[in-house]
């Protein structure tokens, strides 16, 4: 049976350095790189981090901003990046990232309860930005 249902494919975010980028979503959030070797060697345009099986985000390099002609505008919504993005985590892979942040010296908010999501009231979330200055939460709902 197909499943029609609608899906978030991908988020892209405008990056300075895209290796670098990689590496703290690799190593500080916990998000597996995708094609970081193809774009590396000059094969891929950018790289992408792996959220789940069904959803990355693109780390679309700054410089590529004037090609972006596919829509009249699209190269100005560089370094406008999304007031932020949610990553929702089981109760274990939250403490871990509150740590993996906590090690790395990564200014994070405060703890916020209650808040509600997509799947209803989050038990627990909190803030960060990744070195480029897009804005994460990250938050559990177990």
């Amino acid at each position: 049976m197909t499943d029609h249902t609608p899906r978030l494919d991908h988020v892209v975010l405008w990056v300075r350095d895209p290796i670098a980028s990689a590496g703290f979503y690799d190593e500080a959030v916990g998000l597996e790189p995708v094609r970081l070797t193809d774009y590396a060697v000059g094969e891929a345009p950018f790289p992408s981090v792996r959220v789940n099986d069904e959803t990355i985000l693109d780390l679309m390099p700054l410089a590529m901003a004037d090609r972006m002609t596919m829509l009249p505008g699209t190269a100005d919504s560089s370094g406008h990046p999304v007031n932020h993005v949610c990553l929702s985590l089981p109760a274990g892979g939250f403490d871990a990232l509150l740590s993996r942040l906590r090690e790395r010296s990564v200014p994070v908010s405060d703890l916020s309860h209650d808040s509600f999501g997509a799947r209803g009231t989050a038990r627990r979330s909190f803030y960060f930005r990744d070195p480029d200055g897009n804005v994460l939460e990250a938050r559990h709902y177990d």
